[in-house]
């Protein structure tokens, strides 16, 4: 079935900046080959409150139970086909900040995660080179400054 081309969608992931000490939790995960750095960070499933689906990705991919904080924004990104291994898709991101309540290290994380790591700012900065996208940066770097609003500026509405 042909998509139909007067209808377009783009990819709603949410992300997790976690702070803790001075330090930001990423991930490290296998992406088209490459090992690459971003936040806790996934897709939206069907039904699912934004919120809801972002404390759900950081457990996935770290072990990590999060306290979401505040909303630090909506961003939107044109991946081009070559930076993820495949076809050219759109993101709209929605990035929270949360503070850490409790790490289960014998959870399994998600497939193509290697490891959940604590990395200060200026080494994820320097790393830059190997992070997923240009939202990695962005988003910490927003959510360092002092960016941030209230988490029912995001509200699900059943």
């Amino acid at each position: 079935m042909t998509a139909d081309p007067r209808f377009w969608q783009p990819d709603v992931t949410v992300a997790t900046v976690v702070v803790d000490g001075g330090r930001v939790l990423v991930v490290e995960e296998r992406v088209a080959g490459r090992l690459v750095l971003n936040q806790p960070a996934g897709h939206l499933e069907p039904d699912e409150p934004l919120v809801e689906a972002a404390v759900r990705e950081t457990r996935e991919e770290t072990g990590w139970d999060v306290r979401l904080t505040a909303f630090v924004g909506a961003y939107q990104w044109k991946a081009p086909s070559v930076s993820l291994g495949g076809a050219e898709r759109t993101y709209m991101r929605f990035a929270f900040l949360a503070e850490p309540l409790h790490f289960d290290p014998a959870r399994a994380l998600d497939d193509g995660i290697v490891r959940a790591l604590w990395m200060t700012p200026a080494e994820l900065q320097a790393d830059a080179a190997r992070h997923r996208s240009p939202l990695v940066w962005r988003v910490v770097a927003d959510a360092l400054a002092g960016r941030r609003f209230p988490l029912d500026l995001v509200t699900a509405v059943t």
